[in-house]
């Protein structure tokens, strides 16, 4: 399944991913950690403390795990805690699911590249969608966007300055299309998650990206829907253009690895799927569509190796029992000699 930079799927790849947690220890206004977690933030807690400490059932923490809102552990650090504390309040208050995991794994792979913004994070449920808040910015979970939230009485007052500050209506001017681009672009994803008809997306998308030009992510979620109506050279299109923005963006490079592997062209999908580990080196979902890739193109050894680093990342999804019984099959078939892997055949 190829979870692109929105929340398709198509064929088997993985998409965007990887749900695994390096946060610094999270502050959020409202909701303080516990004292008694505070005195012991440089341990460790077992699941019977765990659930003692947030006043949950084990029953609860197993269904989450079913559910992969959590990975399953059997200690738990402070920042993990943190984690499921967020978990329980969203579910306290009625947050579906499925829109939970979303918004926790997007903010895991956020922070992975900017750890340092995890003091600065808060997680919440506004009206049916749950909302990412870091510092004055929003992150968008379908896409890992972020998204500018200047405050309307700000932008306002900028507005409202004398009009010989040229320097100053430029700016306004900026903001207020900034402003007006990010309504478009969450506008374009409410209407992917309602179902809405392709062209209205496709419409939505791209006033996003012509009031913002610097808009990478309304053209790598343009680039998404085209792909899954099967326009590939729209789709090819805008993920260039949003490459042509911004050159390390690795979820462009990922979805045009895909799109070029829909196309039976492995040649460019490599390339892509490789640039994009470059730029992301514990990218999970990239290791896994290369070990597909290298596995479809016989190069037993180069598969295994991406098995091997994608479970690395991830051992408990379902993904990861999938990638557990491709090692095995490809395992099978090799032996270690000298350090490095050979084939072997099996015999008759």
């Amino acid at each position: 399944m190829s979870h692109l930079s929105t929340d398709c799927n198509t064929r088997g790849y993985r998409g965007f991913g990887g749900w695994w947690y390096h946060l610094a220890v999270l502050r959020e206004a409202s909701h303080h950690p516990t004292p008694a977690i505070e005195r012991e933030a440089g341990g460790a807690f077992n699941r019977k403390e765990v659930c003692r400490l947030l006043k949950i059932e084990q029953r609860q923490l197993k269904s989450w795990e079913r559910q992969q809102l959590i990975p399953e552990l059997s200690q738990y650090k402070f920042r993990d805690l943190l984690k499921l504390k967020r978990l329980v309040r969203l579910r306290s208050e009625n947050a579906h699911p499925r829109l939970v995991r979303q918004a926790l794994h997007s903010l895991d792979d956020f922070l992975k590249d900017s750890p340092d913004a995890g003091e600065d994070v808060q997680v919440y449920k506004e009206g049916r969608r749950v909302r990412i808040q870091i510092g004055k910015q929003k992150l968008e979970p379908g896409s890992g966007q972020l998204l500018f939230d200047f405050a309307e009485e700000e932008l306002s007052k900028l507005l409202q300055l004398p009009e010989s500050a040229k320097k100053t209506e430029n700016l306004a001017g900026r903001l207020r299309d900034k402003l007006e681009a990010d309504r478009w672009f969450e506008h374009a994803l409410d209407l992917e998650q309602s179902g809405a008809p392709f062209e209205e997306i496709i419409a939505a998308y791209q006033k996003a990206a012509e009031l913002d030009p610097n808009s990478a992510g309304a053209l790598v979620n343009l680039g998404t829907v085209y792909f899954n109506g099967h326009a590939w050279g729209d789709a090819e299109q805008s993920y260039k253009r949003a490459l042509d923005i911004d050159p390390g963006y690795a979820l462009a490079h990922f979805n045009l690895g895909n799109l070029y592997d829909e196309q039976n062209d492995p040649s460019n999908a490599l390339e892509h799927y490789h640039e994009a580990l470059r730029l992301h080196p514990n990218y999970a979902d990239v290791h896994y569509n290369l070990a597909l890739l290298y596995q479809g193109l016989r190069d037993t050894m180069s598969a295994v190796r991406h098995w091997r680093a994608y479970l690395k990342l991830d051992l408990h999804s379902t993904w990861a029992q999938i990638a557990k019984r491709e090692l095995t099959k490809l395992e099978a078939t090799t032996v270690v000699a000298g350090g490095k892997l050979r084939l072997i055949k099996k015999a008759e």
